[in-house]
């Protein structure tokens, strides 16, 4: 079928259901709640929505342990009030593409009760169980992201199964082709209910080593990887086995032809990997896997302008006809505010975080609450909910903190999260910090986060240059990020200085800043000065300029 590339530099919004709105009262977002805020989204200037997960589960990974791959969670509402949310979405405009989680499933869903009963029974095959070792232990060094070993013991068919995540999350054996069909027989269920598109959780985690060899490792890190935080022994592996097999490229051309069945669809991948950018390259490559995926190098602490330059650099050199997704965080990272600039983030830095994302070649996931520069949340132990957090407590906290409520209503005592009953206690509790930057205060500030993005948005759809052009990088730079953007004779000059100092970025021979000045209704700034071949900016301050 015609796909009309909306997706191909477009800007997806993500929706935390659990956190979103609560339409009942009872504490938890939903999708009434969702439908009810919609607006909000469609302001903003987003070309669509991703859900993170809906469907039935025992919420043990919240949401992430599916029982039932096509049926909404009781909790969240119905088939008919998924339907709604559709039906409005498309009404403003927005696509709406849900996140499936294949990798895994709960240790709840039938499949895995059937499987786990014997080793002869119809689903025997469908998870990955092995033999243990002549000594007991389980049959390789692999280990979980959320701490251990990656296998756990089960005494009704006395094999280990595997789980890259909870023990409650066994994983799917992707070789077995019961398994593949089982998984494109979801997808085509929720394309025929009339879902633009997918986002899949772990992509590259579906297919493992059949031979089961354990990963090399590599000493202790230096705690730069952004995808595992420094205290988690999993980043002590070169993950060479367990994950991004060969085999899963098949898989993906399988899942991009049933997609291709219906018009308009798209799938974004999330890639955890020992080479992020190369996955991205490779899955997202030629046109008959995935439309677009994002990887974590822009997730973690570094954000400076060399380190940037690096992986934007090293990115041009893999890329070929790859398309990225770039996120600057979501729902499993510490806020940006807060990773890039402390417990105090500038608001000028805010929002030179979010005109960067959105200045590069690729398409941009906004997660909730980006959009008012929210920063983390400081949540007591005793409140904690994420196992993450738990499990690796206290030098790592988990990701409870980027999944407080959305503040709507800096009057409420709920922030405006619960419609039905303000005085419901949310899930996770509402964070002080975030009540003077409620959607209902930033609304009516001109100089607002929100209001920034609004305008940022609505600007970037009339540059095409900034949605299809290529990028070139300027000389790498120890304070200012820079690169240029080309598209149709069109030629656009993107810098950042990524510092809390003034900085001065003098142009190559034979650029030269388009006339009149820039710094005009042709270009998007914040405090600078320019001549036709230098720049001076305020610390955090940019310039999006046109080029003759």
């Amino acid at each position: 079928m015609a796909n009309n590339d909306w997706w191909r530099g477009g800007v997806i919004y993500q929706i935390y259901p659990r956190s979103f709105a609560d339409s009942n009262g009872d504490g938890i977002g939903d999708l009434k709640g969702i439908t009810a805020r919609l607006e909000h989204v469609a302001k903003l200037g987003a070309d669509g929505i991703w859900l993170s997960p809906f469907f039935k589960s025992p919420m043990k990974d919240f949401g992430y342990d599916i029982s039932d791959y096509c049926d909404v969670d009781p909790m969240f509402g119905t088939l008919a009030d998924l339907r709604e949310l559709i039906t409005k979405a498309h009404a403003l405009g927005l696509k709406v593409m849900i996140d499936q989680v294949y990798s895994h499933t709960a240790d709840a869903h039938p499949w895995f009760i059937e499987s786990r009963e014997n080793t002869t029974n119809p689903k025997a095959d469908w998870y990955v169980w092995a033999d243990a070792r002549d000594d007991g232990n389980p049959p390789n060094n692999w280990l979980s992201i959320f701490g251990g070993s990656a296998w756990q013991w089960d005494t009704r068919r006395k094999q280990y199964y595997l789980h890259n995540f909870l023990t409650s999350q066994p994983d799917l054996n992707f070789h077995n082709p019961e398994v593949q069909q089982a998984v494109l027989d979801s997808v085509k269920f929720w394309l025929d209910f009339g879902v633009d598109g997918y986002r899949l959780d772990v992509v590259n985690f579906y297919f493992h080593d059949k031979q089961l060899r354990s990963n090399p490792g590599r000493g202790m890190p230096d705690g730069s990887d952004p995808a595992v935080t420094a205290v988690n022994p999993y980043a002590w592996q070169w993950h060479k086995f367990d994950k991004s097999q060969p085999e899963n490229l098949e898989f993906l051309k399988k899942l991009r032809a049933l997609l291709d069945t219906k018009a308009d669809t798209t799938m974004v991948g999330e890639i955890g990997d020992d080479d992020g950018l190369a996955r991205v390259a490779e899955y997202t490559g030629g046109g008959d896997k995935l439309h677009m995926a994002y990887c974590f190098d822009l997730l973690g602490e570094p954000h400076s302008a060399p380190y940037l330059h690096g992986v934007f650099a090293r990115f041009a050199q893999v890329v070929g006809s790859g398309w990225p997704c770039w996120a600057i965080t979501n729902h499993d990272i510490p806020r940006v505010a807060t990773r890039w600039g402390g417990k105090q983030a500038p608001v000028a830095l805010v929002k030179l975080a979010a005109a960067l994302q959105l200045s590069l070649r690729g398409s941009a996931c906004i997660y909730q609450g980006d959009e008012l520069g929210l920063p983390e949340a400081e949540i007591a132990y005793e409140d904690l909910q994420d196992p993450y957090g738990i499990t690796m407590w206290p030098e790592f906290k988990g990701r409870d903190g980027c999944r407080t409520p959305m503040p709507w209503d800096s009057t409420a005592k709920d922030l405006g999260f619960s419609s039905a009953n303000p005085e419901a206690k949310p899930w996770l509790p509402v964070a002080e910090t975030h009540r003077a930057l409620a959607a209902d205060v930033q609304q009516h500030d001109p100089a607002s986060v929100l209001n920034f993005y609004r305008r940022f948005l609505a600007w970037r759809r009339t540059q095409p240059v900034l949605i299809h052009g290529e990028m070139t990088l300027l000389p790498a730079d120890e304070q200012v990020l820079a690169f240029v953007r080309e598209h149709d004779g069109q030629r656009m000059l993107c810098a950042f200085n990524l510092s809390e100092r003034g900085a001065t970025l003098a142009l190559p021979a034979g650029m030269r800043l388009a006339q009149p000045s820039p710094i005009s209704d042709g270009a998007w700034t914040s405090p600078s000065s320019s001549s036709p071949d230098t720049v001076s900016f305020a610390p955090w301050g940019m310039l999006l300029a046109p080029l003759n």
